[in-house]
């Protein structure tokens, strides 16, 4: 499967990143098409979480650009961004651990209601955003949970809830940062039926080492090495391809 520019929801062209002399990230291309999941993937030190971080802007690059639908964001703020409709998570789930788990959502939607920094108004007017933090809640599979404090929840709960914090803002593109790590099988399976129900209508871009997460999720793989791009294509394509497969496992010499 071969992208576009014309295709893609965001891209990347040249993109390096230098740390003091040591290239991290060295003149990646890359096209991510609109309502597919791709995966970023890569052995330690690929440079995967490096791009990934410039691709949301928490990383200025030392060259390229960065586009999104059309417009050129390499000097946006992350903020900025973010409000374009780039919405990324953290490896570290962010939610407000002593809030329930509707307060939380309710607090997310604040920013899209326009109620973010309206201090003065009634508690009555939050409670106009109950509806729609219900209907998120409920699709990630946490309402009976909805009265509880986050601080209740398992850890894969808890990065559902993250989940529903991200879709209150209605982003088109979901960026997970390993939306996987730390957690057990039940919690894994649970977590990837909910990424693949939530792409169905919008991109979404993971770094993710779980290679089965990948193989069963994935439309479309980059893979990094040395911070670089080894090869591209879907899971079959990139798994099946020998620099890959030394990547992960070394030579049959080592």
């Amino acid at each position: 499967m071969s992208v576009s520019p014309q295709e893609a929801i965001l891209s990347a062209r040249g993109l390096t990143k230098e740390f003091f002399g040591f290239t991290a990230v060295n003149s990646v291309d890359l096209d991510v098409r609109e309502n597919t999941i791709h995966a970023l993937i890569g052995p330690n030190g690929a440079g995967k979480t490096t791009v990934f971080n410039l691709l949301t802007k928490f990383l200025t690059p030392t060259s390229g650009t960065i586009t999104f639908r059309g417009k050129d964001i390499t000097k946006v703020k992350p903020a900025d961004v973010a409000r374009l409709g780039l919405v990324r998570s953290f490896q570290i789930s962010a939610v407000f651990p002593h809030l329930t788990v509707l307060d939380n959502v309710r607090v997310a939607l604040q920013r899209k209601a326009h109620l973010g920094t309206q201090f003065w108004r009634s508690s009555r007017v939050l409670h106009t955003l109950d509806d729609r933090a219900h209907e998120l809640i409920e699709a990630v599979g946490l309402a009976e949970y909805a009265n509880l404090d986050a601080a209740e929840l398992s850890y894969g709960r808890k990065r559902a809830l993250e989940i529903a914090t991200t879709l209150a803002l209605d982003p088109p593109v979901l960026l997970f940062d390993e939306p996987m790590a730390g957690m057990g099988i039940e919690d894994i399976g649970r977590i990837s039926a909910l990424i693949k129900r939530i792409a169905r209508d919008r991109t979404v871009v993971m770094v993710e080492h779980n290679l089965n997460v990948v193989a069963d999720l994935c439309d479309y793989v980059t893979v990094l090495a040395r911070g670089e791009i080894l090869a591209e294509g879907d899971y079959e394509t990139v798994s099946s391809d020998a620099r890959v497969r030394e990547a992960y496992m070394g030579s049959e010499d080592d």
